[in-house]
Parts: C-alpha cells; structure tokens; sequence
C-alpha cells in the first residue's frame, strides 16, 4: 500500500485575511498611470500611495494609525511636474522617502511624523540626470544614502543622497528597463530588460557579470529578483502567453533551477519576496488573488503554498518589511492591496495555538540601522543587514532628520527656508519678542486655513456650475 508523502514546512498552512472595512482606508483617488509599478509603498509608520492629481504629480503619505476615511483635502506630497511612476522609503530611515517622475528627475522627501496642515512641496533633494522619464527607484538594502534610479533613457544611476551627486552611470541595457532588484547584502544587482535579457550587474565595477536570454519565452514584460541565497527567481509569459515562474542560478544560466506554468492572464505578475521565510508573494495588476510560493533547497524547489482570493481587481500592492509584522498573532507578511477608491491591508497568518513568540517564525530581521557608510561601499566593502530581534515587537524609532556625508543640500537652500519652532533658539530673544512672534505666527495659520477654506468653497461651487447641477 502506497503512502502519501506531506512535504513538511511549517509555511504549509500560510492563510490570507483581509482587514475590517474600519482597519482600510478608503476614499484615495489611486493612479491610474499605465506603468507597471506597484503604487504603493509601507513601512512601519506611514503608507504612500500615488494618487489622480491636476497639474503634476502627486501622492498621499498616510500614518498607519489613520485608518478609515481620507479626508479629499488631506495635504499631498507634490513637487513633480509630471505624474509619479514609483515611490519607495528609505530602509535605515522610516521618514524618508524617495519618488521618481515622467519629469525627468527623482526627489527625496522627509515625511514628518505629525499630519501636516499643507501640502509637502520642498524635498530635501532633487536628483536631476536622466533625459526620459524615471521609471525606477530603489534604495540599497545595507548602505546609508545609496540610492538608484533607472529611466526611459535606458541608463540606471547610483546617487549619494547625502550629496545629491551621481556616484555611477551605467549604460549597458538597450532597451527599456522594466526592474532592478539588489542582492541581499547589495554588492549586485540584476534586472530584467525589454530586450528580452535577465542581466546580473556590478556596480562598482560598471559591468555585466552574467546575463541570459529568454529565460521565459513570451515577449511579454518580466519580473527579476535575487532570493537571499542569491539566486534569481522571474515571472514571465510563455510563448502561448501563459504566465510562468522561473528559478536561476546565475552562475549557471543554461538551464533554470525549476520552472512552472501558472494560468493565461494578461497582468504581470509582481513578486514580492520575503527573505527571512523565503517565501515570494505573487500579485498580479487586474488579478483578484494572491499566490504565495516556498522557495527551498529540494525539488521541485518552488512549492506552492496556497492562493489569498477576493472579489475586487488590484491596482498595486505595498508589502511590509518584516518590522512591521505583529508578531503576536502570528502574521508573518502583511500586503497593502489598492482598489479603485480604496487600500485594504491583507494578513498573512500561520496558525498557532500558542500566544508565546514563535522562536522558528521570526528570526533575527534587517533592522533600521545601515551596515555600511557610502564611502565604504563605494570603496568595495560589502556587509549583510544589521539584524534586530523580532521577540518583543519593533516599536519605530521617532523622526530623524536624513544624515549626509558631505556636503549638506540643505546648507545650498536659500535662507528664507521657514525653520520649525523647535530649532529657534528661544534663549537669545527677551520673553515679549518671543510672545509676540508666536502670537503672529498663530493669526498668520488662521488666516491661511480661512483662505484654504474658502478656496476649497469656491471650488466646489464651480464644479457644481461646471456639472450643470446648479
């Protein structure tokens, strides 16, 4: 008699659950720019989101806590002149986020802790070297103020933040980039190109170390990204236009690790990859579900673990770095999946009896602190994340301003730069000067938010005489 042999995992029951309708947050006008990237980006504090806005590009920076209903006149963050394609936050720095535009240039932003009364319009830095629009930006995993960005112009550039200065320029793609994703200590990189290519790149050296053709055969767009082992796990099509996954060892391009037809849709599937459970989540523009693989040393090396299913179609999807998992219900992934009007946080739990922490669910975690200075990285120094425990909960540190290397972009500010009251130095001015300017900074907000508000009741009278309703 023949027995059944159970894969054993203890990922093998992994469930999805979408959050109450009062733990969402609705009434969030999503982009609807024909661009493949996920929309939306989350940390531990603060959900971005790229939003519908007139007269350049926009998006909406919400606290965690904020949930329910966006209030329509909650201050964006603008500064682009044309709409943005992709946003991603700072791994060493949860108010610091960077964003990239069809205008050409990237900015990087300081996102305050308190709601602000007006819109954020004054990066902290504008990077300004590509001739098409940037499609493209991601921050290195283990160096402080390493960021890249990559356009339509073919080139991928490695900034210094701290500087605002170009360190590298890379022009080995032909073609239209469709992603980039470091390796797990950052000393790599590899993407995936419209010229049908998966290239594995160094940086430091400026060149291509491996690359393969086709690894799927469709002419659809692919998705590349390293696993933590360094591999290299794609989504692609088929030649018959069937979604396909696909596992690489870069050192042996010939032939894939494993490779597995999924379903025939037309949405490219987005993978986002978790490196402490080497689990990889796979979500779909236009799908209604998630899939969610295990990636392990034995055949047939990606398991299916099982699919989170809804009714409504998704626009993006955000995903949590593991310090922002509540360790005490067992979630050990959490996905932000925008709808038309709305982002609804989705959990995935393992089941457990036990309310004690689960040593063997939650390892040692990239923490918020860089393993490494730019100059060190630059110079070919290498170091894997600094890892924080997971045992009691990670509670985000408050705001800190960004730290820069060298030469500060803020000291090339002009100076009327409005400072906050907490950094005015209230012992050199007499107690009545003092009062006073509070006083008249006080009427000066009043006066503001009265002008806000009748700007906003204008407006609304002209779209109701516009829409003929009046």
């Amino acid at each position: 008699m023949s027995r059944s042999i159970v894969r054993q995992s203890k990922f093998r029951h992994v469930f999805g659950q979408g959050a109450k309708a009062e733990q969402g947050y609705d009434d969030i006008r999503v982009s609807k720019v024909t661009w493949d990237s996920s929309f939306c980006a989350v940390n531990p504090k603060f959900l971005a989101v790229i939003v519908e806005s007139s007269g350049g590009g926009a998006f909406l920076v919400l606290p965690l806590s904020n949930a329910g209903r966006v209030d329509k006149n909650y201050p964006l963050v603008v500064g682009h002149s044309g709409p943005v394609l992709d946003i991603d936050w700072c791994p060493h720095n949860d108010n610091i986020l960077a964003s990239c535009s069809e205008d050409t240039t990237a900015m990087v932003w300081q996102i305050p802790d308190h709601t602000p009364c007006r819109p954020i319009s004054e990066p902290i830095v504008v990077l300004e070297g590509h001739s098409k629009r940037v499609g493209i930006i991601k921050w290195h995993p283990t160096a402080r103020n390493i960021l890249l960005t990559a356009g339509s112009d073919n080139l991928i550039i490695i900034w210094n933040v701290g500087t605002g200065e170009p360190l590298i320029t890379m022009d080995e793609h032909p073609d239209l980039i469709y992603n980039v994703s470091w390796n797990y200590n950052g000393s790599l990189f590899c993407t995936s190109c419209k010229d049908r290519r998966i290239r594995v790149c160094d940086p430091r050296k400026n060149e291509v170390l491996a690359e393969r053709l086709a690894p799927h055969e469709g002419i659809r767009p692919m998705r590349a990204i390293f696993t933590r082992e360094g591999n290299i796990f794609t989504t692609g099509f088929t030649r018959m236009s069937q979604r396909e996954l696909g596992l690489w060892d870069p050192t042996h391009f010939e032939e894939p690790i494993a490779l597995l037809e999924l379903d025939t849709s037309n949405g490219v599937l987005l993978p986002f990859y978790d490196p402490d459970t080497n689990i990889v989540y796979l979500s779909g523009k236009g799908d209604s579900s998630i899939r969610y693989f295990e990636i392990t040393e034995e055949p047939p090396y990606v398991h299916y673990i099982s699919t989170y299913s809804s009714k409504e179609p998704q626009r993006g999807m955000g995903f949590m770095p593991k310090r922002g998992v509540d360790v005490t219900k067992c979630e050990i992934a959490r996905l932000y999946k925008l709808h038309e009007r709305k982002c609804e946080p989705i959990m995935m739990t393992v089941p457990r009896k036990s309310d004690l922490f689960q040593d063997d669910l939650y390892p040692d975690t990239a923490g918020p602190e860089p393993a490494l200075e730019p100059e060190e990285w630059l110079e070919g120094r290498d170091a894997d994340p600094l890892l924080v425990s997971m045992r009691e909960g990670y509670v985000p540190p408050k705001s800190r301003e960004l730290k820069v290397a060298k030469k500060n972009m803020l000291e090339s500010r002009p100076a009327t730069t409005r400072r906050s009251m907490s950094v005015v130095d209230g012992s050199s001015l007499p107690p009545q000067l003092l009062e006073k300017l509070v006083e008249e900074i006080q009427s000066l907000k009043a006066t503001v938010l009265s002008q806000e508000k009748r700007i906003c009741d204008l407006e609304n009278k002209l779209s109701k005489y516009t829409n003929g309703t009046v």
